[in-house]
């Protein structure tokens, strides 16, 4: 849709379905259509006849910005999964099931286009609001939301969070289908859809984008299936609660998920299929999550579904492809369009370590013992913490912090990395037990205030599955107290926070691993270790060869680490050179990596500026959260959201279906429940 043909003050709500036109210069409203928002201040408008070259639409609404938004509060949010409600005078939740997910994934080299379809129906008597929160990648861009009701297709259109939010509620009070889709953390969302009459069903489709990660010759591309429980810290009123299903909104935070009982299943189930086109010739194919068919049509090409005896969502759906080692180059692809041109600049560093200088190491573990780790993600844990032990060497140093309700260390002061001192520490990490709370601000805050000797590398490496509600104050917290140290997080579990994962180690210049509850702790700590320990290039700066770069993301240059290629994106004018040369050190020697750059000249990737503008919200976002004020660069995200089209924790998609007024009240709004990850204990997560 152009942007340039509604004015600024404009809000463009379509909605498909029907054939029809509009312009902006209307005046009249049709008679049929009662104006949305009256009470709320807004002006509903039915145009005639688009302006040329106008994208087709079945019809178009425009509703004029009130002077000032209405005054409101947050809506409430709780659930995934399959609705739930309540019929009036009963006491007994009934399951509204929801019928199915679909997902399609379409990879190409390192990006992955994801397509999310969920249909639900509604067997009541009377109106409902479903109202759901589900997860997504914390690096997805989210481009597009449509709703299906019916036979009614209704497209959300970015706007203002508040804004936005305004809209919905006034459509819903004056009867009309609406759609709101809002950012609760980057990685949960939460969806509301108002007045959905009783028999009708409801099709969510949801487009988003995000990289993947790359360890070694190894791409990783994760779907998430379930928010897991979160901690929330006392006086912390605006984190995800935990509650029991049937039991109502009685965590107290702003968002809610509703869990099942570990007997109760809700019938939903998810379908999944995954087209991987490599670019270069694939090696493997494998999910260490679930049980997969995999069809290879070419050798650089594979087709991947869910098999149907392993779809109930409880756990995250993790696929590995592995590529060719010596096929994986640097590289640097560009864009250029009407808002300038756009490159992602993709580094590898040299596949094996071996050679690579090893200073010596000063080894942090901070382990999570609150209730979500009892059973199998603790034992992970106390594997690869001894693991790491034994691959200590002469002249290194380790400390262990256990955290849960408090944070305690489990020896007085650093200890030496001889056998003696390993031999004791081993003993006295088996006797560590799970439960209670988790308290990760004070568990960083005393592994980073441990002692430090300044001839070691300092490493400290977070052992979690990171359910907290907290993300902002343990990040800022961290940051305070960093210092020389770099944080390696080490994710264990089904379906672990992966944001908080991700933005410990960005934000403490180091890496982040995942072992899941059926994969070898063992293995991934050696390969770990392995890479954190030495790094391959240090002091990294680019030579960018003439051509002028601005906004590079991110902003300050990390480390190269064994086996971890660094994606770098940003913003350029004029022509690419031939190549650009990437400066380093490998040990105490210098050396430069030459990428080619010239072939980005002639080449399209309409996905590089949107790339772009999720890593600078993602970089003001962690401004933010240094600045020790989240809200201060909100104008800032704001603005980049708007401009590109993205969903964020500023902007927010609604869409009105303006041609239809249901009969009645609004009807209830539901709640939705959600298995307990895989692995995580129902009794020491769920308040009772």
């Amino acid at each position: 849709m152009p942007r340039t043909w509604f004015p600024r003050p404009m809000l463009v709500l379509a909605a498909l379905g029907l054939l029809g036109s509009c312009h902006p210069g209307s005046s009249s409203l049709d008679a049929r259509t009662p104006p949305l928002g009256r009470a709320a201040g807004l002006a509903l408008q039915r145009a005639s006849a688009p302006p040329a070259g106008f994208l087709p639409a079945d019809e178009i609404w425009v509703i004029e910005r009130p002077a000032a938004a209405a005054e409101g509060g947050e809506d409430e949010g709780p659930g995934t999964g399959s609705l739930v409600g309540r019929r009036p005078g009963e006491t007994t939740t009934v399951p509204v099931p929801l019928r199915h997910t679909e997902a399609c994934a379409k990879i190409s080299a390192w990006l992955a286009t994801v397509s999310v379809k969920q249909r639900f129906e509604n067997p009541f008597d009377r109106k409902i609001e479903a109202v759901y929160v589900f997860p997504l990648p914390h690096d997805a861009s989210v481009t597009e939301f449509l709703m299906t009701i019916g036979a009614r297709r209704i497209r959300g259109i970015i706007r203002e969070r508040e804004e936005a939010r305004e809209i919905y509620r006034a459509a819903r009070q004056q009867g009309h289908v609406a759609a709101l889709l809002t950012q609760t953390r980057p990685n949960v969302f939460t969806q509301s859809v108002a007045n959905i009459e009783p028999g009708h069903a409801i099709d969510v489709d949801i487009t988003y984008f995000h990289t993947l990660a790359l360890v070694r010759d190894t791409f990783e591309f994760v779907f998430p299936m379930v928010v897991g429980p979160r901690f929330n810290p006392p006086g912390h009123p605006g984190g995800i609660g935990a509650a029991a299903y049937g039991g109502g909104r009685s965590s107290g935070q702003a968002t809610e998920v509703t869990y099942l009982k570990p007997h109760e299943r809700s019938g939903h189930d998810i379908a999944l299929a995954v087209e991987l086109d490599a670019g270069v010739p694939l090696e493997a194919v494998s999910s260490p999550s679930h049980a997969i068919t995999v069809t290879r049509p070419s050798p650089a090409t594979a087709t991947v579904q869910l098999c149907p005896n392993d779809r109930v969502p409880n756990r995250d759906f993790v696929l590995h492809y592995r590529v060719a080692g010596t096929a994986i180059k640097s590289g640097l692809l560009a864009h250029r369009d009407e808002r300038g041109g756009f490159f992602t600049l993709v580094l590898h560093p040299p596949a094996d370590g071996a050679a690579l200088h090893r200073r010596p190491v000063e080894m942090i573990f901070l382990v999570d013992c609150s209730g979500s780790m009892q059973g199998a993600p603790l034992a992970k844990v106390k594997t690869a913490v001894a693991r790491a032990l034994r691959r200590l060497e002469p002249g290194d140093a380790y400390q262990i912090v256990r955290f849960s309700d408090t944070a305690q260390a489990l020896h007085a002061d650093l200890r030496p990395a001889t056998a003696t001192n390993i031999g004791e520490s081993l003993a006295d990490l088996e006797q560590l037990q799970a439960g209670g709370g988790t308290m990760m601000a004070d568990g960083i805050r005393a592994a980073l205030t441990t002692r430090h000797e300044p001839d070691r590398l300092r490493v400290v490496s977070v052992m979690t599955d990171g359910y907290i509600g907290n993300e902002t104050e343990v990040l800022a917290v961290m940051r305070r107290h960093l210092g020389p140290a770099r944080i390696f997080s080490f994710g264990v579990g089904s379906a672990v926070n992966r944001y908080l994962l991700e933005s410990l180690a960005r934000l403490g210049r180091g890496a982040v691993a995942y072992v899941g509850l059926d994969e070898s702790a063992g293995r991934a700590v050696d390969r770990f270790y392995e890479e954190v320990c030495r790094p391959a290039l240090t002091d990294v700066a680019i030579d960018w060869a003439g051509l002028a770069v601005s906004e590079l993301q991110p902003a300050v240059i990390p480390d190269l680490l064994v086996g971890r290629p660094l994606l770098l994106t940003g913003r350029f004018e004029g022509e690419l050179p031939p190549r650009i040369r990437v400066h380093g050190k490998t040990g105490s020697e210098s050396t430069w990596i030459d990428v080619p750059a010239a072939d980005g000249n002639g080449t399209a990737h309409p996905a590089l500026p949107l790339l772009w503008a999720r890593s600078k919200i993602g970089a003001l976002t962690d401004a933010a959260i240094v600045a020790g004020d989240p809200g201060e660069l909100g104008p800032a995200i704001r603005q980049v959201a708007l401009e590109f089209g993205l969903l964020s924790a500023e902007t927010a998609f609604v869409a009105v279906d303006s041609l239809t007024r249901t009969a009645g009240d609004q009807g209830m709004t539901l709640q939705v429940p959600v298995p307990v990850p895989a692995g995580v204990p129902y009794d020491t997560t769920v308040p009772q």
